[in-house]
């Protein structure tokens, strides 16, 4: 990846997650650590990735997106609405009754693709719409992002077992719970996903470079489905919530939020000089 792209890239996940913490912090409510941790890919999928244009979002023709740990929708609308999809005023308003943006996605939202949010269902939204394109001898791609601890769903097995798309699980090692593997380890991903007849590529979340290598090598890959592991970090980019379990389910308070937003801004201003 040239430096160039790199760059335009970092800036746009920095902004991602500024909109992730303004999102949450508006609502008092939300899941600001999972999000944080798929800013980078996020971004990668929108603005390096997929075919998609927000002045067409009904177009036939496009790369799908069901985010599967639908509790981390402040991700997935920040994108959207740094991808021109809606104004990024409507991020203040996350979880306001009446609102647009509700506490998880849903499919009347302009952009996203699927309604998500009860776990391990997302990932068998994503199968369908897969098998749907190769019916109708489509090309477009499926991408779905699942969090770790969301695989613990038999559900999401099933799907694994019928699948025929990309799916991006989160590795950050936490769930609402506590680690992973304290809870009911899902642990090895790896490993799973390769008895289950996936070409399974690791990757590490928050290096450009390691997300366009992993992207490349899915490429590649035909006549079976494709798992992409990223380790990444919970809360990432505001240091008070990296890995840390509490701010899975929970919005700061209004110094945090400055404290974040202050982080978040020097990040950005250092990028862009």
């Amino acid at each position: 990846m040239d430096g160039t792209t790199k760059k335009c890239l970092q800036v746009n996940a920095c902004k991602v997650r500024k909109g992730i913490i303004e999102g949450v912090y508006n609502a008092k409510s939300g899941h600001p650590g999972g999000s944080l941790s798929i800013a980078d890919l996020l971004t990668y999928l929108y603005f390096e990735k997929m075919n998609v244009n927000s002045s067409d979002p009904e177009d036939p023709d496009r790369d799908r997106f069901v985010l599967s740990k639908g509790h981390c929708a402040p991700a997935l609308y920040a994108v959207l609405a740094l991808k021109g999809y809606f104004s990024d005023k409507e991020l203040k308003s996350l979880r306001h009754i009446g609102a647009m943006l509700q506490g998880h996605p849903c499919i009347h939202t302009k952009g996203i693709d699927m309604s998500s949010g009860s776990l391990g269902q997302g990932i068998s939204a994503a199968c369908g719409m897969a098998l749907a394109g190769k019916l109708d001898g489509k090309s477009y791609k499926v991408y779905t992002v699942l969090g770790d601890g969301e695989i613990e769903e038999g559900q999401v097995w099933e799907a694994a077992m019928f699948a025929s798309h990309k799916a991006v699980v989160d590795n950050n090692g936490l769930q609402i719970d506590g680690p992973i593997s304290e809870v009911c380890s899902p642990e090895p991903i790896t490993d799973k996903f390769a008895a289950f007849g996936w070409h399974v590529i690791t990757m590490d979340a928050h290096d450009f470079d390691s997300i366009e290598k992993a992207f490349a090598e899915a490429e590649t890959i035909s006549g079976k489905p494709v798992a992409i592991i990223q380790k990444s970090i919970k809360g990432k980019g505001v240091s008070f919530m990296e890995n840390q379990v509490s701010w899975h389910g929970s919005a700061p308070n209004k110094e945090q939020y400055e404290q974040a937003m202050k982080e978040l801004d020097a990040q950005l201003k250092e990028l862009e000089d």
